[in-house]
């Protein structure tokens, strides 16, 4: 087992969960993206968790906003650790406790909630996106952090320049020293040696307690600032020459990890991309293994049945089947049959019906003879018998959310049969 020069006890945990994601709507219509269910039983938030929880990091803050309430009693709910340990998830909403302003960025959202550092009296505080999909140990990226005796510390990963404007993108020199950081713009610096692919960063950061807390107060005193870690803080930390490191996600070695997974980070942030990742998970061999013992997702108990399947009429194509797929805790395939596809806990699948790379969130309900294709269904939704969606996409405009490449996406709780809206 290796050994580590720091205690856990050193380290607070911030997750910056705040975030409207205006791109999945209407999966955040009613929630904020974090919260956004993934993989059948979990939500976003849990696989960041997860990951600190793994690390043996168990101090932790998230900063809620946007559409707060089911983030805040998931969290409440299933994410409860021990006291007498001094192990901690809690959420923090806003509360504009430095004025009368909301969140105005990522670092406005930890300047307001400063006090929870000083209460806590960390030496380095680790700030991290809630939204993400990927493992890590991020002891490593600690380790990392102390060994350069840096300031600040980015974590980052190879994109396409192609995707890269949608990220910021670090310039550093042989070191790792970071020289240059780029938030979002249209031209972005590409890698040394690898023409086509930019330094992306992950949006997780390791900071010094103090640097950060001196940052915090610069920030807040520049009437022009965005407040935000990519645009601002990182950008003046590197123009004042201070210690600021990239760390390459590429290395983090992962427990238990088939070594084709190495460098796995999806940023979720569309609904195309959303439906990738979970179709990801359901490759034979999947990059992102949600079936490793030494590195588990981890979510609350349910205390649904096993997922049940019935019927075996093949004459009459009667029969209930599921292949490369995922069913989860208390769904009934019916007689029905799904290929490449999510069922969150208590679906229904009746005789007749056909679901082909879908999605399915909690207790959605598949009348007979229904056909879907390429569709996310939220949570409480039920299909009329005989329904098609997914196979003649300009009749689904009409009635549902569609996507540029032809995702229909159905909110929580829709009446399917519905007027077409506008």
């Amino acid at each position: 087992m290796q050994a580590f020069s720091f205690q856990p006890s050193q380290v607070l945990v911030m997750i910056l969960a705040g975030g409207e994601g205006k791109r999945l709507y209407p999966l955040t219509l009613d929630r904020a993206k974090p919260a956004v269910p993934f993989g059948g039983r979990y939500r976003i938030i849990d696989i960041v968790l997860s990951n600190f929880v793994n690390s043996g990091l168990a101090r932790i803050k998230v900063l809620t906003q946007y559409k707060s309430a089911s983030l805040e009693e998931h969290i409440a709910r299933v994410w409860r650790l021990s006291p007498i340990l001094d192990q901690f998830i809690e959420a923090i909403p806003a509360q504009q406790r430095t004025g009368k302003s909301w969140f105005r960025g990522s670092a406005d959202a930890v300047y307001q909630c400063q006090h929870v550092i000083t209460d806590e009296r960390p030496e380095i505080v680790a700030i991290f996106g809630g939204d993400h999909v990927y493992k890590m140990d991020v002891r490593l990226m600690i380790e990392h952090h102390i060994a350069k005796k840096a300031a600040a510390t980015i974590a980052a990963i190879p994109v396409p320049k192609a995707q890269a404007t949608e990220f910021g993108v670090i310039e550093a020199d042989e070191s790792g020293c970071v020289i240059g950081f780029h938030e979002k713009v249209q031209n972005p610096p590409e890698m040394p040696g690898r023409p086509g692919m930019c330094l992306a960063s992950m949006g997780n950061y390791i900071f010094q307690t103090d640097v950060l807390i001196d940052e915090l107060h610069r920030d807040a005193s520049l009437d022009g600032s965005k407040h935000d870690f990519g645009h601002d803080i990182l950008p003046g930390m590197v123009r004042q020459g201070q210690d600021v490191y990239v760390y390459d996600f590429n290395t983090n070695v992962v427990p238990g990890e088939d070594p084709r997974g190495l460098g796995y980070w999806r940023d979720i942030g569309t609904i195309e991309a959303y439906w990738e990742a979970q179709m990801d998970l359901i490759e034979i061999h999947p990059l992102f293994n949600m079936y490793n013992s030494h590195w588990p997702i981890r979510t609350g108990v349910t205390h649904d049945p096993p997922a049940k399947f019935v019927f075996r009429d093949e004459v009459h194509a009667r029969v209930g089947i599921a292949t490369d797929s995922m069913v989860s805790h208390g769904c009934i395939i019916s007689g029905g049959r799904i290929h490449r596809s999510v069922l969150s806990v208590g679906c229904r699948i009746n005789s007749f019906a056909e679901v082909e790379e879908s999605v399915l969130f909690e207790r959605v309900i598949i009348g007979r003879h229904a056909r879907l294709r390429r569709c996310i269904i939220d949570k409480d939704v039920e299909i009329p018998p005989g329904t098609e969606i997914g196979y003649d996409i300009e009749a689904d405009r009409k009635r549902f959310f569609v996507t540029e490449t032809g995702m229909v996406v159905i909110p929580k709780r829709a009446k399917v049969d519905d007027e077409p809206h506008t």
